[in-house]
């Protein structure tokens, strides 16, 4: 069997080779450094195709590669972006077709599995800790909020647009939608709730007492348990991971007593949580491994 590379391109491309659930070596990130962050968001799908696709061809040399799994941002379904909030200049482009183009000119012939960004860090963490016949939920809180799931299944998925208020004062959700969970929790949506705070100092006064502040706190603890209640409800308890740059934020306990209140049914209160650090190396994986699933 060859092997597999997975890449995770949000605001940089980052690319490994994967054998066995594991990297076989440093993973490439395209453009190095922090100059461009956010190069991505100034270029075209064809242009971002051909960035990925030469990133792939380079780490390919000499391999025998079978499959290439690329976590994307958006709702992906048959390879095509149909929507993508971060990325809107790709809404509709056929991720899939264009890349296999890119990799079949350079004499690469292998299927390609474009997917959400964070299924394939929930597939990543499922693969890091031996965990691939279980069902892996992962909330990911950064610049908006990410739903992923592992294994795979047909759907949309876009956990972070569940909506867990029913105020028509919550409106600061990326896409547009009222009552959004990312419109609560989103590091973006704090900054336009809070335009004399940054995310962080909410938190730090929270902290001291400051009543506003406390209660906004109080309010994203709850939504990320109406959401994950939501998920409970559709799908069973279970584990829920959490990660990004917000899950720094968490206060379990504060979460579990929310989701006690709102999951009553015995059979569902098997749910746990586990906040998990934000990994690069563990989306590639991710990306790899649910790859190599879909070519299997």
């Amino acid at each position: 069997m060859g092997q597999t590379i997975g890449v995770l391109a949000t605001r940089q491309v980052a690319v490994g080779v994967v054998e066995d659930n594991a990297l076989t070596g440093p993973i490439r990130v395209y453009p190095e450094g922090a100059d461009n962050p956010d190069a991505l968001r100034t270029m075209t799908g064809d242009a971002i195709a051909e960035l990925i696709g030469q990133q792939v061809l380079i780490a390919a040399r000499e391999r025998q590669i079978d499959s290439v799994g690329v976590g994307f941002p958006g709702v992906i379904r048959c390879g095509i972006v149909e929507e993508s909030p971060n990325l809107q200049q790709i809404k509709g482009f056929a991720f899939a077709t264009a890349l296999s183009g890119v990799l079949g000119r350079g004499g690469l012939t292998a299927s390609v599995l474009i997917l959400n960004d964070a299924d394939a860090i929930a597939a990543g963490v499922a693969a890091t800790r031996g965990h691939l016949e279980k069902l892996i939920r992962i909330w990911y809180l950064g610049d908006g909020v990410g739903f992923g799931r592992y294994p795979q299944a047909e759907g949309i998925w876009e956990g972070g647009h569940m909506v867990v208020s029913l105020d028509p004062r919550e409106k600061y959700c990326g896409c547009g939608g009222r009552g959004h969970l990312e419109g609560i929790m989103g590091h973006r949506a704090m900054r336009l709730r809070f335009l004399d705070l940054e995310p962080e100092e909410i938190f730090e006064n929270a902290q001291r007492g400051d009543a506003r502040c406390v209660e906004f706190v109080k309010l994203w603890h709850a939504a990320l348990a109406a959401g994950t209640a939501s998920s409970i409800h559709l799908a069973g308890p279970g584990k829920f991971f959490v990660s990004g740059f917000n899950a720094r934020h968490l206060d379990v306990n504060l979460l579990n007593q929310y989701v006690s209140e709102m999951v009553k049914m015995s059979p569902l209160q098997g749910y746990v949580f586990e906040i998990v650090p934000a990994s690069t190396e563990i989306a590639v994986i991710g990306a790899a491994v649910n790859a190599l699933r879909a070519h299997q």
